[in-house]
């Protein structure tokens, strides 16, 4: 009885080996310190920052003139826009939209990340019976968006490479 049972854990395991599936690892960002150009206190910059010190040997410094290279924000705006309305004019559907601006530049004024946009969406539908649910759910919405970005600019910095200043 159990031998069957072993076989199909075995089998199962083997075919998730076999498709690629790969835990996401250790990021391997091209500068040994950062400095973040937003204020050290937001959750946005709590949550970028422990991101960079968990998955990478990269260390968060205060001041940029003792770091290797700086994450320069060149904007960050989060909208949430009508897409649709209902017969008696109000809203039913909403699209929340974060774009975020950034570039990263060493020392010396090499770019590291040209300036960059990250756009990211999610939609939302709306009902005036449902006001406390609908706000809980834009809430978890708003902070999925945030861990979206979160990752993308890891992804990003990980990608890095250091572009001299005069080269374009």
């Amino acid at each position: 009885m159990r031998t069957p049972k072993l076989l199909l854990v075995l089998a199962l395991s083997g075919l998730l080996a076999a498709c690629g599936f790969q835990l996401r690892g250790n990021y391997a960002l091209p500068f040994t310190t950062l400095s973040i150009g937003m204020t050290p206190t937001s959750a946005f910059y709590a949550q970028l920052k422990r991101s960079i010190e968990a998955s990478s040997p990269t260390r968060i410094v205060d001041d940029p003139k003792a770091a290797e290279a700086h994450l320069v924000v060149l904007g960050d705006a989060s909208q949430k826009v009508i897409l649709s309305l209902s017969a008696a004019g109000r809203a039913r559907e909403y699209d929340l939209v974060r774009t975020f601006s950034f570039k990263v530049s060493g020392q010396d004024g090499a770019e590291f990340v040209p300036p960059s946009q990250i756009v990211l969406r999610r939609d939302i539908t709306y009902n005036d019976d449902l006001v406390l649910s609908k706000e809980s759910e834009e809430t978890l919405l708003w902070r999925d968006i945030q861990n979206d970005l979160v990752q993308q600019i890891m992804r990003r910095l990980a990608a890095a490479r250091l572009r001299a200043a005069n080269d374009s």
